[in-house]
């Protein structure tokens, strides 16, 4: 089919990134399909990948441009899909399978508006998802500001549509995930057996302090927020509530697995700062045991701190193609010489392949 007609019948483009067409792409050691471990073959699963589409932009008009393909940021273009060239960037990536999510833009949308822009989302995701079955999957996009929308959405998402689970922000226009009008959004996750995949917004209300050099905004926030989400997810005894449900933390989780063992201590040190009425089942930092962490911090270093903190057991691969953040996210699992083989393919896809229910 030509990309013209792959457009139109899907409405959405791939464009390969100009970086995984130069000489980078091909760095000398980097890793290429098929991948093996002695012998056997591992098939790699990229659970933080980013597509957009443009029929649901046309529902935000003028707003669409800056929402959905801000110019300061590289790689946004290739957000809207051309499948050959995706492809192509993943087969240089070592990537066979993308789970495709996007970033929540709607939850300061009303009802009705966001319902719109999620049904598209979904319909279009699961539209792509089966033309290539072997190399993509998908989150489901949900709209959570209305909760009991959410429920239905997620339910038609897993159920009709073939979706793997469904990505969410940090928070819901100021509303924390701990918040109790959530609690039907997760009962419903833990029911179907799905992940919900936690991806930042950042933190606007820091926005003078994160103003200046370095894109704070995104560099210090965004990780930030996962942070807290995780922590109040933690600390308001949600996951005590829901101990089946399965979350995915984007980039690693935030600064939370860094220094984890501070909550340990926080209420023993401050506990005016601790309700009593909220008791939990473990110590903050054994929660950690039963999250999901993509494997977007870059070293091999930071990936053998992170599974000393959490196991290789929750550790999952990620690259949040198409912006290039990291082009070759199996070389440093590779590069970890603290993980066995098995931890390796664990990470590279086996795990990602139980949690989404894929054959490895």
């Amino acid at each position: 089919m030509s990309t013209r007609r792959a457009f139109l019948k899907t409405g959405v483009v791939f464009c390969s990134c100009a970086l995984l067409n130069t000489a980078h792409a091909q760095q000398a050691g980097a890793r290429s399909l098929p991948i093996s471990i002695k012998g056997r073959r591992v098939k790699t699963i990229d659970i933080h990948a980013h597509c957009h589409f443009r029929e649901a932009g046309v529902l935000l008009g003028a707003e669409a441009a800056s929402i959905q393909a801000p110019s300061v940021v590289r790689g946004a273009e290739e957000a809207f899909i051309e499948i050959d060239k995706r492809l192509k960037a993943m087969d240089a990536q070592a990537v066979d399978m993308e789970v495709l999510s996007i970033n929540p833009f709607w939850y300061g949308k009303d009802r009705e508006l966001a319902g719109q822009i999620v049904k598209i989302q979904n319909e279009k995701l699961a539209e792509l998802c089966a033309s290539k079955p072997d190399r993509f999957a998908a989150f489901a996009s949900l709209t959570l500001q209305a909760p009991d929308l959410a429920v239905t959405e997620l339910e038609t998402a897993v159920k009709k549509q073939g979706l793997k689970g469904a990505a969410i922000g940090g928070q819901v226009a100021g509303m924390e995930f701990s918040d109790p009008k959530l609690h039907p959004v997760w009962a419903k996750a833990e029911e179907l057996g799905v992940p919900l995949f936690i991806h930042p917004q950042g933190a606007p209300e820091l926005g003078k302090r994160l103003s200046g050099n370095g894109w704070l905004g995104n560099t210090i926030a965004n990780p930030l927020e996962t942070t807290i989400a995780l922590s109040h997810l933690i600390f308001e005894g949600t996951l005590d509530r829901f101990p089946g449900l399965k979350v995915i933390a984007a980039h690693g989780g935030g600064y939370l697995p860094s220094y984890a063992d501070r909550a340990d201590h926080a209420c023993m040190v401050g506990p005016k700062g601790c309700d009593p009425d909220v008791k939990l089942n473990k110590k903050p930092t054994e929660y950690l045991q039963q999250l999901y962490f993509d494997s977007l911090i870059f070293s091999p270093e930071a990936i053998r701190h992170l599974v000393a903190q959490v196991g290789s057991s929750q550790v999952v691969l990620g690259s949040d193609y198409p912006y290039p953040w990291q082009l070759h996210p199996v070389d440093h699992i590779f590069a970890c010489s603290t993980l066995s083989d098995d931890e390796k393919a664990a990470i590279l896809g086996n795990t990602a392949a139980k949690l989404l229910k894929l054959a490895a």
